[in-house]
């Protein structure tokens, strides 16, 4: 098959940046460590324990402008970095009162107006991610230049917010895999079901602005709005940037 893995990304706060990594230890059952670790709860958000659906946070579907935020997370020091076109950098630790207050006053001149704004940073015993099961996205680079043609335009990978994307495989193939169980390097994965999209892909990532319709383009061009695929760990190992990928079932 000659499937590999590219590129490998988190997000540390759900829809506030992402970083990239060489190597990560997946979980079984779990998403990457610190993927969607925090999420940013606004005004209007009704959280309760564990878990809570994307409509309690701000998030670039609603604000283009969080789309250009880029991280850098420390674990051992327990403090993420935050970068933006418009803003000063911003290094803070999430989990005491003074960081919180400095992200809240960071944020702000970034959020859009007329919607509910931030109120605080929540995290739970799992990653935040948009599924109420812990996920690792998969994506496909072939698809995404296949979608970048149709556009007539250079899509970033950034805007799709994936973990693991693909090489090798032809468009739109990951679809093929809903159902089945793949090896990436140490760990074994099944994938569940495709991403069901949202206006956050419509963002250039470098500018925080609206630039193509992601949308529009995948519905006309395939009848639908999916891009990647959910799936679930099976089986923990490290992955690593050009490990080989294949078909188990």
């Amino acid at each position: 098959m000659g499937w590999r893995l590219a590129h490998i990304f988190r997000h540390p706060i759900k829809a506030h940046g992402r970083e990239a990594l060489r190597a990560v230890a997946l979980e079984e059952g779990r998403c990457l460590p610190f993927d969607r670790h925090w999420a940013v709860a606004h005004e209007a958000a009704m959280i309760m324990p564990g878990w809570n659906a994307c409509m309690n946070f701000t998030r670039g579907a609603k604000t283009p402008a969080l789309q250009a935020i880029g991280a850098q997370l420390d674990e051992d020091a327990g403090r993420i970095t935050l970068t933006h076109p418009l803003r000063e950098a911003l290094n803070f630790a999430p989990d005491t009162a003074e960081g919180q207050a400095s992200f809240l006053n960071w944020v702000a001149p970034l959020m859009a107006g007329g919607r509910a704004q931030p109120v605080r940073l929540v995290k739970a015993g799992r990653g935040m991610t948009d599924t109420d099961f812990e996920s690792v996205s998969i994506l496909n680079l072939s698809s995404n230049r296949a979608l970048g043609q149709r556009l007539g335009a250079d899509l970033g990978l950034d805007r799709w917010r994936g973990n693991l994307w693909m090489a090798g495989l032809a468009p739109w193939e990951e679809f093929d895999l809903v159902g089945r169980e793949i090896a990436i390097g140490e760990a074994r994965l099944k994938v569940i079901e495709p991403i069901g999209r949202c206006r956050a892909t419509m963002v250039d990532c470098a500018t925080g602005r609206i630039d193509v319709n992601t949308l529009d383009a995948l519905e006309q061009g395939y009848g639908h709005t999916n891009f990647g695929v959910y799936a679930v760990v099976t089986q923990s190992g490290t992955v690593c940037e050009g490990d080989s990928a294949k078909v188990l079932t």
